[in-house]
């Protein structure tokens, strides 16, 4: 399966729950939405993750295919920009750390001239969202539903410079 194929999910999820969203006048009620959104954008980011480095690690040799896809197995929605860099990318060499740092920084100063949107900081904060959801029960006070929906479609251009990265 192709990694972005993962996107699907909450793709169509957004779509279903934009018909509803647009129903609904209170903002109590449509800012539950951001927590459902949040999880599924944080899933399929960890799917998609998944994806990437274990096609990569069949590709360079089948054993270490088998090892990435009993490693990867446990991420558990650990997908932060920082652990994806130092923890995941570092495992196959600095020269992948390099390459997965210009691409992304590439891909920050395009999105940021002609979006004016942090993809660094639109995908991190999905993952905050997602945490304080999943593990608290909270819903951020100060985000909206249609700032989740930006910041997770933000977010996927990180996921995009991943198998970029992780080519040899």
């Amino acid at each position: 399966m192709a990694y972005d194929d993962h996107f699907k999910l909450t793709d169509d999820m957004i779509n279903h729950l934009d018909t509803v969203i647009s129903g609904i006048s209170d903002p109590f009620i449509s800012s539950r939405y951001i927590g459902f959104v949040s999880v599924s954008a944080v899933t399929v980011y960890e799917l998609a993750v998944k994806e990437i480095f274990c096609t990569f690690a069949n590709r360079k040799h089948k054993v270490l295919g088998d090892f990435a896809l009993s490693y990867f197995d446990r991420i558990n929605g650990r997908v932060k920009l920082k652990i994806i860099r130092n923890e995941y990318i570092s495992r196959f060499g600095t020269k992948y750390v390099d390459k997965f740092k210009r691409k992304i920084d590439r891909a920050e100063q395009k999105f940021l001239r002609t979006s004016h949107v942090s993809i660094k900081n639109s995908y991190n904060n999905v993952i905050e969202w997602r945490n304080q959801f999943a593990h608290e029960g909270q819903i951020p006070s100060t985000v909206t539903y249609s700032e989740v929906i930006k910041s997770y479609k933000a977010g996927k251009e990180v996921i995009h410079c991943l198998p970029e990265t992780m080519r040899r």
